[in-house]
């Protein structure tokens, strides 16, 4: 069993790009019999190539194929109908299909589906030997995986194995691990790349970023965020909160240690006025030994330095320079600084830089403040008869944020199996000013009544996000439901099912 890791493709890679072109610079590499494994990724496909430096005849369409296969629930056992294997369709050397395993050694017929995994043969040059070979470059959708990059602690991985057959004498015929597709106990570990680096323009001086989210795209006058709709986390006037990574600019990292940066301090300090104390925080961190990823703890030291860790070395969460669980502060304006020292605690100067953030951990309040039939309070579980085609439902609700971060809401109806409506919804966009505090005693209808279109048990929920990031995405939900019993007069009842998804609800 080995471990590799992928690392991350700026940009698409074209299947018609060769190994020696920069795309697939820097790849993930390793060594399998017959040549070498590349490895890259982004957010949506893994880029692969089996460098074939043995097969040195060009004979493609004779009987030359591979397989890849995939452990997708990752638990080292051969699942009928979940784990994969991609290979060729007979006599086509560009075009890859998958098929299910229905046991060791034995799987479905290669499925007929439209999908964006694609395969190209090619007989040329690599960095690994100037000899033409051949080479298969394949790209598999990340999702077919079952492999999500959502943050987590833990770098997202799948297992794998691989065979190359080529049929030109003297030819050869390899798995790896050996025969994997009778047994997945010995599978090798492919970690995923989820580091996309931000921007160079975008960066902070010295805290590049909050997570994902850069620095510069933080206003420093209210220490809320706001990005580009079509960046890695598209956020509008967003407050932090929850757990946070600074995460620290790569260059400047470079530049403090080669100047003998070996520690720094985190400086903090509530509100944007008066004196900056140390920060302390302890937190977990997977290093890349050369082998696999080891979980390490770091923290301060009794003077509350912070040990730099070396630019060079991968990180399941590269340059973090300090994680914190933001529940501690009190909510509102908070700045940080980062100092650089070397080993005799004398100071490394680099650019001045003061993050502000305004921290909210709170979430919105939400209230069915009532419901009533015919001006009348009906109470949780109640059973309501309807008296005719228009008689309904009128309901009081609060979605509330005091603070002014509230992102959403929706008032829906749900019923039968998996029926459901919103009744009524709205979302923040920017044209509300930088606060939006969401509603309270709002009557749903403003006139009449919600009228529904079965005679059913109902569950009536409010719902409502806040407008708060961790830097990757929104976070801070809740929500109030009631059920209730509604039955329409006998032939009344409109056959059927209705769906409305509120538009812009972000989980």
């Amino acid at each position: 069993m080995s471990s590799v890791l992928s690392t991350w493709a700026q940009s698409p890679i074209l299947l018609s790009e060769t190994l020696n072109d920069a795309v697939w610079e820097n790849a993930g590499k390793m060594a399998i019999p017959g040549g070498f494994l590349l490895l890259k990724n982004d957010a949506h496909f893994l880029y692969a190539a089996l460098d074939l430096v043995q097969d040195t005849s060009n004979d493609a369409g004779t009987g030359d194929y591979f397989w890849f296969t995939f452990d997708r629930d990752r638990n080292g056992n051969i699942n009928p109908n979940v784990d994969v294997n991609y290979g060729l369709y007979p006599g086509q050397p560009d075009k890859m299909g998958r098929q299910y395993y229905l046991g060791p050694g034995t799987w479905t017929g290669l499925l007929n589906e439209v999908t964006q995994s694609k395969c190209k043969v090619a007989f040329e040059s690599s960095p690994d030997s100037a000899a033409p070979h051949r080479i298969w470059k394949l790209r598999f959708e990340i999702s077919h995986l079952n492999v999500s990059l959502a943050p987590s602690l833990f770098p997202p991985f799948t297992r794998f194995g691989v065979k190359v057959h080529s049929s030109a004498a003297p030819g050869f015929d390899y798995s790896t691990p050996a025969n994997f597709f009778t047994s997945f106990a010995g599978l090798h570990t492919l970690y995923f790349s989820r580091k996309p680096v931000t921007p160079t323009v975008d960066a902070g001086p010295v805290i590049g970023s909050v997570g994902l989210i850069p620095t510069t795209k933080i206003n420093s006058a209210t220490g809320k965020a706001t990005t580009a709709a079509g960046y890695y986390v598209h956020v509008e006037n967003a407050a932090f909160g929850g757990g946070l990574n600074l995460i620290g600019n790569r260059t400047t990292l470079q530049n403090v240690w080669a100047a003998g940066a070996r520690k720094y301090k985190i400086k903090h300090r509530e509100g944007i006025s008066g004196s900056f104390d140390d920060m302390r925080s302890s937190w977990y961190n997977y290093r890349w030994n050369g082998v696999d990823y080891v979980l390490e703890s770091y923290g301060p030291d009794a003077n509350n330095f912070y040990q730099l860790q070396p630019p060079s070395v991968d990180f399941s969460i590269d340059d973090l320079l300090l994680q914190f669980g933001s529940n501690t502060l009190n909510k509102g304006m908070h700045q940080f600084q980062v100092e650089f020292f070397n080993t005799a605690n004398a100071l490394v100067p680099t650019s001045a830089q003061t993050l502000t953030l305004f921290i909210d951990n709170t979430i919105p309040v939400v209230k069915l403040n009532s419901i009533k039939h015919a001006g009348a309070n009906v109470s949780a579980c109640a059973i309501v008869q309807l008296t005719s085609d228009t008689d309904g439902l009128a309901f009081n609700i609060d979605a509330h944020d005091p603070e002014g971060n509230l992102h959403s809401y929706a008032l829906t109806a749900a019923w039968g199996s998996g029926a459901s409506e919103v009744i009524k919804a709205e979302t923040y966009n920017t044209a509300m000013g930088p606060n939006w505090v969401g509603v309270q005693n709002l009557n749903v209808p403003p006139s009449g009544n919600w009228v529904p279109d079965h005679s059913c048990a109902y569950s009536f929920t409010v719902s409502a996000y806040a407008r708060t990031t961790n830097g990757y995405g929104y976070i801070g939900y809740n929500s109030v439901s009631k059920y209730i019993t509604l039955l329409k007069p006998a032939g009344t009842s409109v056959p059927g099912m209705r769906i409305v998804m509120p538009k812009g609800i972000e989980v």
